[in-house]
């Protein structure tokens, strides 16, 4: 599970303070609502757009939380052995600012960890997607695919966002994501209007399901219609 560490190296302090604080984001459990996975590569390849990437994401769970009825978690990853995840909140405001101070490390990637936490968190109860944000897949394919496979059958479909697009990740992200049911869109940091978009439409699924990720891409168009038909064919 990604809330503990593989070894027992040592965390750095803002790690541990995006441990301490976000045990103390509140759980609001007071009916049904949809439920969202938001995992990001912290990894340093990401250091060059990171603060625009960082504010970009922050807006998605303010958008989150206008939606209503949306709970969220944080996973992120970095370093060798780092996956660490928060509590499930509504206070979108609070997850933000809890993101704001994870910085990036230098590390592989660690996505079929990812994955695998997002399969025990579906097996406790609802969740109704993951979003994945990164730049690079460093992985065995076979078990990563493996993992996106267990998540399509429990219906939960992975949005990978991809940054940059570059190739072999763009092909390896793209599998992934369609056996998992979910979506893949490239997204370029210096345009973090389309990002943006895609988050928010991502975060309107979770919360409302295909009909309301099809009126995001009605009335957005562009990437969002994009993964708006991958979903429709999956």
């Amino acid at each position: 599970m990604c809330a503990k560490p593989l070894t027992s190296s040592i965390v750095s302090r803002d790690v541990s303070s995006f441990l301490d604080e976000a045990k103390q984001v509140p759980i609001v459990s007071d009916g049904p609502s949809g439920r969202l996975i938001f995992a990001m590569d912290a990894t340093a390849s990401r250091g060059p757009s990171w603060d625009v990437a960082m504010s970009i994401q922050s807006d998605m769970f303010s958008e989150a939380s206008a939606l209503g009825g949306l709970e969220v978690q944080l996973v992120f990853f970095r370093g060798l052995f780092e996956c660490r995840s928060s509590k499930w909140t509504r206070d979108a405001a609070e997850l933000g600012r809890l993101m704001s101070k994870v910085g990036f490390l230098a590390g592989r990637t660690q996505i079929e960890r990812v994955l695998r936490h997002v399969i025990k968190e579906a097996e406790r109860g609802q969740v109704n997607a993951v979003v994945l944000i990164g730049d690079a897949m460093e992985e065995s394919l076979d078990l990563v695919a493996d993992a996106a496979g267990q998540l399509g059958l429990k219906n939960v479909p992975a949005f990978i966002f991809h940054e940059g697009g570059g190739e072999p990740a763009a092909s390896a992200f793209k599998h992934i994501a369609k056996v998992s049911g979910g979506a893949y869109s490239p997204f370029d940091a210096n345009s973090p209007g389309a990002l943006r978009a895609l988050l928010r439409a991502v975060a309107a699924y979770a919360a409302g399901g295909k009909k309301a990720l099809e009126a995001c891409g009605h009335e957005q168009g562009g990437d969002v219609q994009r993964i708006t038909s991958q979903m429709t064919r999956s």
